[in-house]
């Protein structure tokens, strides 16, 4: 396929499209979309915590090691600056003994149960799923993980409060149904995110005669699901 130059709003594109078709009297151009905007950037339900060296992931990159994290998490979903440390408080510790966080105080405590005792003071305040990342040419995230044990693991977490899922869909309370409804968000959250980090982001371009006729920019995923379905429809009216 030759090289295409299409504009649009001052955008150039030096690069071939990724498909071309004929309809109904004008020239359709699929491109990969160079500069998308992240998904993060819009209005989500989620806040995604990543921990990479190398990527700059999610909405989140604490400094701070996973446990003292969740611990933090549990005392601002609870309101309670004691609460995280109560889980992991020992014989003899009075209430002044479990204030403030450091991976020093946690480091021989959660170690036992891998941060379960956290993990469940989360699930009766929020939504939690894991975030796993797999890397090799290139990066894909989901939240089930990943069949290869050398190239992939959990990277961070995405969650949501129960007090901001009850917002979102105005609901006086979460119930199951309505649980596994933003669970199912969520996870809609982390595929689009996942579309972003592999670059399946596309834009169309419609030429009439050689003419400049419509384009767009911004659609993500499956190219023939959205983009050229929506450049289809332009050229039938």
């Amino acid at each position: 396929m030759t090289a295409s130059y299409a504009r649009e709003a001052g955008r150039t594109m030096t690069h071939a499209p990724v498909h071309t078709e004929q309809h109904n009297g004008c020239l359709i151009s699929i491109y990969h979309d160079d500069d998308p905007e992240s998904p993060r950037a819009w209005d989500n339900l989620g806040t995604m915590a990543c921990w990479h060296r190398r990527y700059h992931l999610g909405d989140e990159q604490p400094r701070e090691a996973t446990p003292v994290y969740l611990a933090r998490l549990v005392n601002d979903l609870y309101d309670d600056d004691c609460k995280a440390q109560r889980l992991y408080r020992e014989s003899g510790e009075t209430r002044d003994d479990l204030y403030g966080i450091s991976e020093d105080w946690f480091e021989h405590r959660w170690a036992d149960d891998g941060c379960a005792r956290l993990l469940d003071a989360i699930s009766d305040k929020a939504i939690l799923l894991p975030l796993y990342l797999y890397d090799h040419s290139g990066i894909t995230m989901n939240t089930t993980g990943f069949h290869c044990p050398w190239d992939s693991g959990q990277v961070g977490f995405i969650f949501a409060s129960l007090e901001d899922v009850r917002r979102e869909y105005g609901a006086q309370r979460v119930s199951g149904k309505l649980r596994r409804t933003a669970e199912d968000a969520l996870r809609a959250e982390v595929d689009v995110y996942d579309d972003y980090l592999r670059g399946e982001v596309y834009g169309y371009v419609i030429e009439r005669d050689g003419d400049h006729v419509d384009s767009c920019w911004g659609y993500f995923g499956d190219f023939e699901e959205h983009c050229l379905g929506e450049a289809r429809r332009l050229c039938c009216q």
